[in-house]
């Protein structure tokens, strides 16, 4: 494959069509909206891609602005014509070029993720195997944690919420913080009292702290609530910052981020600052199935461990890839999401989930006809 050209021709025919469509959810949060420590939304968006080849249909998705539909139909669909469906890396390789001018990180990367997701999905049914057996797997299931806990929850929910994961057999959950810091003492308290000592409390900050903030509540998260997990307590983008609460910290709280990385640097970067002690991906932001493997083989190289960030039903097989597997977020908003979107999604057994071996690529069937109501970009599917 010379010159980074794609294959085309073979056994599975050629990608024939490519469909892109959008879908706008309202959330369920009180007064129609969720908050985390630096951000409020009303509404979420899923934008999904499908793939026609070989008699076959894939489908892949990534969560964005409507924006990204767009460019997904006017970019990364024409570049897609035409691609061998056996071959999804060639088409990644191909289709990140023909974007380069039009932006790569951000709403690119998140394009060319729905999209190859949807070409490893075309691939897996043509070969009549679920996708994370096309992989090269080292799992057959993934850990997951709970995950929600938004600052606007009042305490009766969020403890709910926390608590009826728990009750379903997962060992860790994870609420927001660091909105309005001097309202997490009671939060934290009510969590801890109502999961008990024996699950794993994690928090996520969004970025929303200063380095000096950051260090104070984590040390008051470590020694008043156990926490052992806090997701960006700075921006990501301060990877000295992250690496200086890990130096300075407690020991036994662990530092991680990385959901907003969109290209192989991006995670470089985390590592090589020595910024986490868990590096995190979303499959729906980093290129897709392909970009993943990349950032997996740069966390093997650096020995830390790789967490999945949300896309539960692309997650749980994309993550099966991963060789320094830690665990998956089991987050309440696509959980729900993918539940009215999809049939065929999973649930936690055991605190894990189990990709079915006797479904064909992801194992799921868009709901159509549910879908139709929430649209905000695409044809209308019967």
């Amino acid at each position: 494959m010379a010159n980074g050209d794609r294959r085309t021709g073979g056994a599975a025919g050629t990608v024939d069509a490519v469909r892109v469509h959008a879908f706008e959810y309202p959330t369920d949060g009180p007064d129609g909206v969720e908050q985390d420590g630096t951000l409020e939304w009303d509404s979420t968006t899923v934008v999904l891609v499908e793939i026609d080849g070989g008699g076959h249909t894939g489908i892949g998705y990534t969560y964005g602005d409507v924006s990204v539909a767009a460019l997904a139909e006017s970019k990364v669909a024409p570049a897609l014509l035409g691609a061998d469906p056996l071959a999804p890396p060639a088409a990644w390789h191909h289709v990140f070029g023909r974007i380069r001018n039009a932006g790569r990180p951000g709403v690119g990367a998140m394009a060319v993720s729905a999209a190859d997701i949807a070409l490893w999905d075309l691939k897996a049914k043509l070969l009549d195997l679920p996708m994370f057996q096309v992989l090269p797997a080292f799992h057959d299931r993934v850990p997951v944690y709970g995950s929600g806990g938004f600052t606007n929850y009042p305490l009766p929910r969020l403890a709910d919420q926390l608590t009826g994961w728990a009750q379903q057999g997962i060992p860790r959950v994870k609420l927001k913080t660091s909105r309005d810091p001097s309202a997490d003492p009671a939060r934290l308290t009510a969590v801890r009292q109502a999961v008990g000592p024996d699950t794993e409390l994690f928090t996520d900050a969004n970025g929303a702290l200063s380095r000096k903030e950051a260090l104070y509540w984590s040390r008051r998260f470590a020694d008043e609530w156990d926490v052992r997990w806090f997701e960006e307590p700075v921006t990501s983008d301060d990877p000295a910052g992250l690496r200086m609460l890990r130096d300075h910290g407690p020991g036994r709280l662990e530092i991680a981020a990385g959901e907003y990385g969109y290209v192989l640097r991006d995670f470089a970067a985390l590592l090589e600052a020595g910024a986490v002690d868990c590096l995190q991906a979303d499959v729906t932001r980093c290129g897709g199935l392909t970009g993943l493997l990349q950032v997996a083989g740069a966390a093997a190289a650096a020995h830390v461990d790789l967490s999945a960030h949300c896309a539960p039903a692309v997650s749980a097989h994309a993550f099966c890839a991963v060789q320094r597997l830690r665990h998956l977020e089991y987050f309440h908003d696509h959980v729900r999401i993918e539940r009215m979107l999809f049939d065929g999604t999973l649930s936690p057994r055991g605190g894990e989930l189990c990709p079915d071996p006797g479904r064909p690529g992801l194992g799921l069937r868009v709901k159509w006809a549910d879908a139709e109501a929430h649209r905000v970009h695409g044809p209308e599917r019967a």
